[in-house]
Formats: C-alpha cells, structure tokens, sequence
C-alpha cells in the first residue's frame, strides 16, 4: 500500500491559515497597521477602495526593511517579534505569530515598496498568491508602503460571502478606532475612495477620544487612576447621567492591545449599580498595564481574548477604581432620570417660617340620602332577583353615570380549538375602558375580561403606521424650533448616511455637515416634546446593534426603533377616548397578539375562570 500522508505545499498551506487570520478586508488593515506601529511609525496613512474589496494601502514612516527581510517576511513563521517559547511571555509588541503577511499573500496581489534610513535605495516586490512576480530596486522613502489589491481574488467563495461595502466599511472603521484608541502619540489618517474619514493628529488620549467620538463625548468621561502592585489601571469612564440604553462604547485594552473582557464588563456595570437604571450602560475606555508574564494573548489569532492569571483580584481593583472616580467627580450624582412631567417638591429650610397646616371645612349634618324636596317626576325602578324597588332621587345621577349595555351578537366565531378568534374580539368589547396602574387597558368582551398593554400596543401600531409611510411617500415632517447638531463615531455616521433615505421617509429632516457631524431640522409629525438627539441616536443604535443589510430590514429595524422611543410611555394616564382608539387601531393591525419583536400584547382571562375565582 502506497503513502498517503504528504506535506501541503506553503500556498496551501498560507490559504488554510488565512481562513483564522484573514476573515474580511479589516483583519487586513488590523494587521498591516499593526505592523506599522511595531515598526516605531509616527505618521499612518489607510487608503481603501470599495472598502477593501479592489484595494488596501497603508503607508508608514517607521523602520523600514532591508531587501532579505522584505523577502523573508512573506515566509510562513518568519517574524522579528520572538525568538524563542519563553518570548511569548514577555511581549511587547502588537505581532508575533509570523502568519498576518504569508496569510495576506496568500489570498492577494501584494505590492511592498520599503526602505531603511541606512539604505540609498529600496525594494519593489509584487507577489500574487504567494508567488513572488518581480523584484527590483526603486527611490522610495523611509518607512513601509503596503498595497493590497483583489482581496480573495483566488478564493472566490470567501469573496462571494463578503457583506455590502458600506457593512465592510464599518468593519474597517471599528478596527481602525480599537488602534488609534492606544496610541494617541501617533498620527493617522484614513481614506475611503479619495474621501477622508479621519485625520488624527498627535495628542492626549482625552484629545483622541474627542477627535474619533466627537466633542461632547468627552464631556461624558470620569477619569480613572490606580496602580497596584498587580497591574495599573487607567482611562475613562462615564458619568451616570449620561448612561444610555444602546450605542455605548465599551474599549478594553491591556499593554496596548485590544481586548474583549465580559468578567470585566460586568466590574464596570458592577460599580455603576443603584447608580443608572437597569438596562443602561455607560461607555468607557480602561487600559490595563499588566505584566506581560501575567497575561496569556497566544489564545486565537485575532488575538482578542487574553487571559489573566490573577483574574480575581484585578476585577476588585478595577470596581474599586471605578467606585473612585464616582465618588471623587460626582459631587451629587442624578440618580432620578425620568422627572418630566413630575410636580416639583420643595427643599425643606429650616430658617423659612412654618406654613400654617391647611384646615378643611365641611357640614356635619349632610345627609346625601335625605330627601330635602318632593318631586313629581316618577321614582326610577330596579329588579332584583325579581323584586321591584324604587331608587332615591339622589341615586338617579348614579345610574346616568353607568356605562350602557355591552352589545352582544347571537353568534361568536371559535376556531377549531374553540379559542375566541382575534378578528372578532373587537364586535364584542364594551365601549368603556379601564386603566389598571398606568400600564394595561382592561376591557369587557364576550369571552371574558382582554387585558391589553398600551405601550405595546402603540408600538405595533406605529410600526406598522411607518412601514406603510416607507413603502409610500415620504411622512410629514415637523420642523424643530432650533436646529440639533449631533455627532456620531466614524463607524455610525457610515452607518447614518446609509440609513438616510429611509430616515427621510419616516419624516426626519437631516443634512450632513461632515466629520462625523448631522444637523436635525425636523423630525416626524406626532413625535413632538421628545429630545430629536436622543431619538435618532437610539434609532440609530438599534440598526447597528442588529447588523441589518438589506433594504427590507434597515426599513423594519428602523421603524420598529421609531415605535419603541414615539410609543406611549408607562404611566402616562389615558383618557377613555384615547383607550377607545389605541384598541381600534390595534385591531387593524396585521398582528394583534405580538409585537415586532415578539412580545405579547394582549390576554384574555375567560369568564369561566372569573367565575371560579370568584365561586
């Protein structure tokens, strides 16, 4: 029997490692500008094409390369980070597997124009799949000039499942903050198809933070310091009254690399507790400087889950800094969030004279049940069990005051479970409605008693109001008093200016000043009295946190996000005519019992159970 055991050939074998390395056109950049920061580069510069689908460049002013190490460095394994086993113990550097370059040769056409300061001129590869085409010498300046073109343009079911250029795009842009992020000393810049996306000069990490997030984030920010014999633990972290239900930004770095860290995230929401409400998070930028003997990266290739030897004991550190920083720069933290609408309450002071208790008059000798004339109008009559009595004048006013009859049809629908069928639940509810603790509308139908949660009701209504409105003509819009300027990340205003049309359709007016930056002019009729930042923001959110990339669904998310803020809030007390409509309207909905997102909307409790409870 002949072998069949073989060693697969390098391009083989830098394909398979590509799969883990190299997943989309932003491990690309995570990897080159990475490798530009090793090399002691103060000054990237990123330009993408179709989001990295044609091409990536970055340029660096950094070290350099000789012409042996700019060959070599396309091997599998070939890195200047290690040397040996006991190195991964002690790192300091962003790269050290040797796989990023071999793995983008692999599936790309890769240019290399490179120079060292000690070297008259420098080198100009071309390699295609792991092929070296040419080499020759060429004038260039210090530094690295990466370009990357037709990413997995010899995989073609890599490249078939690459997402939409504007999802890629985000990517790109999410792995390009987790890096400027750590180094503030070093410039940056980035283009995306000749229009430049950011420009970050050298600072502070608070100026950093206000460049890629905007200005008013800053404001936002507690700062954090502590240092321990275990590790030190600096940054910034939000004030409670700026805590948000979504679009936070949550960045964990330890000795300069990025990382994902849910123990830790919960030390953080740990300490904010009793502080904002629950579902709330406020964002946050922590760096760990930890031993590198401490701390495990060699996990997975991305290189984002680390491990910590003294795990325990460093979450105590950080909730107790973080409990610092309250402490120390929230004099008077707001805990209350929602008081609009609310009566405002007095501070007591002792030095004011005491207010006289307030005396309330009445008639000890008032009796509601006396008859104090005769009338000549006939007494109103009861039955009761077969009994006829006359009713009290005063009790006429009473009666006036009942609800009429409910009207009942001789026949009800059941299906073939002989469950009351929805579509007919709205032919046998009373006209009168109750509102139980500001919460659910509880009416009377033929069945029994229908429960109904009116903020889920209003939020399957409105939704179902603006999906109509997109596939349409745009909704009316109500202009705003005053302008709103908000500012987005990088990453969300892509995200905004792809969600325009449908924003505009859904009645906001919107224009982009650029940078990052958004002007609300109007925003949709109804909506009135609530806070238009606030509102897109939160709409905004909801889109990105879901990862929608098709047409129809940016139109559901985006209605659904619109329903949940424009909904009726709890406790808002509701008129019996507003009760009447919300239960109209939900009843010419396509789906009465749930909402879009799967929540019930209404119960029936039967009147057989009612009976038997009461039995």
């Amino acid at each position: 029997m002949s072998d069949v055991i073989q060693l697969l050939p390098d391009s083989v074998a830098n394909q398979i490692a590509a799969g883990e390395v190299i997943q989309r056109p932003a491990s690309v950049i995570k990897e080159l500008v990475e490798n530009a920061v090793d090399a002691g580069a103060q000054n990237i510069k990123v330009l993408v094409v179709d989001a990295g689908r044609t091409s990536i460049q970055v340029i660096d002013d950094g070290c350099g390369m000789s012409e042996t190490d700019a060959r070599l460095a396309f091997e599998r394994h070939a890195t200047s980070k290690i040397r040996q086993a006991d190195d991964l113990f002690s790192l300091h550097t962003m790269g050290f597997r040797g796989e990023a370059l071999p793995s983008i040769a692999a599936v790309s056409q890769v240019e290399l124009v490179t120079r060292m300061a000690n070297d008259d001129v420098g080198i100009h590869l071309t390699l295609q799949g792991s092929k070296m085409v040419s080499q020759e010498p060429v004038a260039c300046p210090v530094g690295c000039n990466f370009k990357v073109e037709n990413l997995f343009f010899n995989v073609p079911a890599r490249r078939k499942f690459l997402k939409t250029n504007a999802t890629e795009l985000n990517n790109i842009l999410a792995a390009f903050e987790r890096i400027v992020l750590v180094y503030p000393e070093i410039a940056f810049v980035l283009y995306s198809n000749g229009q430049e996306l950011m420009n970050l000069k050298a600072g502070s990490l608070k100026q950093r933070i206000s460049d890629v997030f905007g200005r008013k984030s800053v404001q936002e920010l507690l700062p954090v310091e502590v240092e321990t014999a275990l590790c030190r633990i600096s940054g910034f972290v939000g004030k409670p009254e700026y805590a948000r239900k979504k679009g936070t930004h949550d960045y964990f770095f330890v000795n300069g690399r990025f990382m994902k860290h849910a123990y830790f995230h919960k030390a953080v929401c740990s300490a904010f507790e009793r502080l904002i409400p629950v579902g709330m998070q406020v964002p946050y930028f922590i760096y760990f400087d930890v031993n590198p003997a401490d701390i495990d990266v060699n996990i997975h290739p991305t290189k984002t889950e680390i491990k910590f030897e003294n795990e325990q004991s460093i979450w105590q550190i950080l909730v107790a800094a973080v409990k610092d920083a309250i402490g120390k720069f929230c004099d008077v933290p707001t805990i209350d969030f929602d008081t609009e609408g609310r009566p405002e309450i007095p501070v007591f002071n002792p030095e004011n004279d005491p207010v006289e208790m307030p005396r309330v008059s009445f008639n000890p000798s008032y009796n509601p049940f006396a008859s104090s004339s005769s009338s000549s109008k006939p007494k109103p009559v009861t039955e009761h069990y077969g009994k006829t009595t006359q009713v009290p004048d005063e009790w006429q006013k009473l009666y006036e005051m009942q609800p009429p009859p409910i009207y009942k049809e001789e026949s009800l629908f059941l299906d073939d479970k002989g469950d009351e069928h929805p579509d007919n639940v709205i032919s046998e509810k009373s006209p009168v409605h109750y509102q139980y603790k500001g919460r659910y509308i509880m009416t009377a139908v033929k069945s029994g008693l229908m429960i109904i949660d009116q903020q889920r009701a209003d939020i399957r209504i409105r939704y179902e109001r603006y999906m109509a409105n997109m596939g349409q003509h745009p909704a009316s819009s109500q202009q705003v008093l005053f302008p709103e300027v908000i500012e987005f990340s990088p990453s969300d205003s892509v995200a905004v200016q792809k969600y325009m049309p449908e924003l505009t359709n859904m009645g906001f007016d919107i224009n982009h000043l650029g940078a990052g930056s958004f002007v609300i002019n109007g925003i949709p009729s109804g909506l009135e009295g609530l806070d238009p930042v606030r509102l897109l923001r939160n709409i905004v959110a909801d889109a990105i946190e879901k990862g929608v990339t098709d047409a129809e669904s940016v139109h559901a998310s985006l209605a659904l996000g619109l329903a949940r803020h424009a909904a009726i809030p709890y406790g808002q007390v509701l008129s019996n005519d507003e009760m009447e409509r919300i239960v109209n309207e939900l009843f010419t909905c396509s789906n009465v019992n749930y909402t879009p997102d799967g929540r019930t909307i209404l119960a029936i409790l039967p009147q057989r159970d009612i009976e038997q409870l009461l039995g």
